[in-house]
């Protein structure tokens, strides 16, 4: 009996070995097939040339190490967002397409200034085959780096989901690498929530500021957990993050001041009107509750502007809750109305929404999302696709532009684009829930 019990333990013992020594060999071959798949997508964004510029930007770093542009002219901003690289060996063929995407629209416009606004990387193990936040975000940088342009990002609810190798802190380290040359990203203040909290000023000769462009990390879940995340339980913008708004914006206002009684003194100018409040713009990307709100009440009177809401284009194409905003409370749009500074906000988090209306005197836009992978059969579909040229000039004023990627703007040498379905052709508003 004994012997039967060892030989039966010795097969018991052998069977979780053999089983044991396969998932350590599949594990190493998915590792193997990620590291090839990284490198494949570093080669395809190295592929792509350098954008030629006519008259290209400035940036200047002043003595205490901030950069600015110095810019007497118009300056082209480009919003993306949503990107969506997977990342990983089974997510190849979509990730190739995102960066074209993206490769081609910048070669197009030739922008001074890419911002992302979130969700760059899309690591999810399932459908990508990793949990490495870093593949997606090193394949979008080395990409941006190839096509020397001046770029930076903000974090979305899924570049450091919880179960993805790196946090957000993590990931801030990573966009400030010193290697990243055209990359003006900044973690921001250690004291105030989220990373990429930062400010990119565009001052003329004279020293004013003409535009800034204030990046805000609009955080992920409540409480930053899985749970969260199945059930889209988005988080909002922190009050230490508005009361760091309202400071930046009090210290451009201050400097601004000072510039202008160099030129002017204290005579009541046009100078102290058109630049006495620093005019800025605003990117993140989970949705403020007042663009939901805004919206919804939209939609109930009839789809029929107001004094307070003025549609000015786009759909909102996405189901069931339509706008995915945060489920809390934020004082941020409060605070933009009572300093006057923000004229306008760009997200992106509902990749098939993309309207952009006026609310109460600042405009709300959602920007074309790139996503060929998040949703399912997206790929496939091509009205969501594309970005939004923001031109401001050096009176403060600015236009927004959005272009589908299909368009024959985006037709170049030497560029190709798939075959896809224009699914949202002929609706003005929006897509009925389903």
């Amino acid at each position: 009996m004994i012997c039967v019990a060892k030989r039966k333990c010795k097969k018991t013992i052998k069977g979780l070995a053999i089983a044991l020594a396969v998932i350590v060999a599949i594990a190493g071959l998915i590792a193997v097939l990620n590291i090839l798949a990284v490198e494949n997508l570093v080669k395809k964004g190295a592929s792509y040339a350098p954008v030629e510029y006519d008259e290209p930007v400035v940036l200047v770093t002043d003595e205490d190490g901030e950069k600015y542009f110095l810019s007497d002219r118009d300056i082209k901003i480009m919003h993306l967002t949503d990107i969506h690289i997977g990342g990983g060996f089974m997510s190849k063929g979509v990730d190739e397409k995102a960066l074209n995407a993206v490769a081609t629209m910048v070669t197009a416009e030739k922008p001074d200034l890419v911002i992302a606004t979130g969700d760059i990387a899309f690591p999810v193990p399932y459908m990508a085959g990793t949990f490495n936040n870093f593949s997606g975000a090193k394949a979008f940088a080395n990409l941006m780096e190839s096509l020397g342009v001046y770029w930076t990002v903000t974090f979305g609810n899924h570049d450091a989901e919880a179960y993805s190798y790196f946090d957000r802190e993590a990931m801030g380290k990573f966009y400030e690498k010193e290697e990243y040359k055209h990359c003006l990203f900044s973690a921001g203040p250690e004291d105030v929530d989220g990373f990429g909290n930062h400010v990119i000023e565009v001052k003329n000769s004279d020293g004013i500021i003409t535009q800034a462009f204030v990046m805000i990390d609009s955080q992920a879940y409540v409480d930053n957990t899985i749970i969260a995340s199945i059930k889209g339980e988005y988080d909002n913008i922190h009050e230490n993050q508005v009361e760091w708004y309202e400071a930046e914006i009090k210290r451009m206002n201050k400097e601004n001041a000072e510039a202008i009684r160099k030129l002017q003194g204290d005579e009541n100018g046009g100078l102290w009107e058109t630049y006495g409040t620093v005019k800025t713009l605003a990117f993140f990307h989970i949705p403020l509750v007042e663009m939901a709100d805004a919206w919804y009440a939209f939609e109930e009177g009839g789809f029929e502007d107001t004094e307070d809401f003025k549609f000015i284009d786009g759909i909102l194409g996405e189901g069931g809750r339509r706008v995915y905003c945060g489920l809390g409370d934020d004082n941020m749009f409060e605070k933009m109305l009572e300093l006057d500074s923000t004229k306008a906000m760009f997200n992106g988090h509902d990749h098939y929404n993309s309207t952009t209306f006026e609310y109460k005197g600042i405009q709300f836009s959602y920007g074309y999302s790139i996503d060929y992978f998040a949703y399912s059969g997206i790929d496939k579909e091509g009205s969501q696709r594309g970005c939004t040229v923001i031109t401001c000039k050096p009176d403060t004023s600015f236009t927004i532009e959005k272009h589908n990627y299909y368009s024959e703007r985006f037709s170049l040498e030497g560029f190709t684009r798939e075959d896809v379905t224009m699914q949202f052709e002929g609706v003005t508003y929006q897509v009925p829930a389903e």
